[in-house]
């Protein structure tokens, strides 16, 4: 092969470069939403010129996917990371699900750009291309959802839990434990003190368990 078909390496500085403009993308996004964000201000933040930034990402929308991809995938991680905390070794299930679902919905700072573009995708939904829609979700909500039916599959093998469908299961947590919860911090209503949070999540375990415990122990 000659040299000149030989792929170059990004340089340290290019790197550096396009780590600083999806930092300041993941700002400005999470402050201004999809639709009010522009490259020039985002520019701005990142201290580039906008013509470096359609160097990099080709335009808004790109550069919108791969921050969103990006900060969900990270999320992701951190949840599947709980998942595997309150729920590889359990001894008391009821707890453990009331442990996880306390423990998702707790705010982490490292976060709070994504939840603030999340907000901001559900208030303009209508307005933006759906393959952007769907970026967010296949990469955030469906793969949190998949990690927690594994998880839920185990609990059934081991006889702990009496599933049909697995994935419908982590569905019905996530709606009855989270729900409410979730619902109050995306539409922006004042926040749940801690002992409001633990009652609705403790609320939802107990019928999210009264649904699928075997039929021998299922709660009262």
């Amino acid at each position: 092969m000659a040299d000149h078909d030989r792929a170059v390496p990004p340089t340290r500085g290019c790197v550096a470069k396009r780590e600083s403009i999806l930092s300041a993308a993941r700002t400005v996004f999470g402050r201004d939403g999809y639709l009010r964000a522009s490259i020039e201000t985002i520019a701005g933040e990142a201290g580039v010129s906008t013509r470096t930034i359609y160097n990099h990402f080709d335009g808004k929308e790109n550069l919108f996917a791969i921050v969103i991809e990006d900060s969900a995938r990270q999320v992701t991680t951190a949840l599947t990371e709980l998942m595997q905390r309150h729920l590889d070794q359990v001894t008391d299930l009821q707890s453990a699900l009331v442990d996880l679902g306390t423990d998702w919905v707790t705010p982490r700072r490292e976060f709070a750009d994504h939840f603030a573009m999340v907000r901001h995708l559900a208030a303009e939904a209508a307005s933006l291309p759906d393959a952007l829609l769907a970026t967010w979700h296949d990469n955030g909500p469906s793969r949190a959802e998949d990690a927690l039916a594994r998880h839920f599959q185990h609990l059934a093998d081991r006889r702990l839990l009496q599933l049909d469908n697995a994935q419908r299961a982590a569905n019905h947590y996530i709606w009855l434990v989270l729900g409410e919860v979730n619902s109050r911090t995306q539409t922006g209503l004042p926040p749940l003190g801690v002992a409001e949070k633990k009652e609705l999540i403790a609320a939802g375990v107990h019928a999210f368990l009264y649904g699928y415990s075997p039929r021998s122990s299922a709660p009262a």
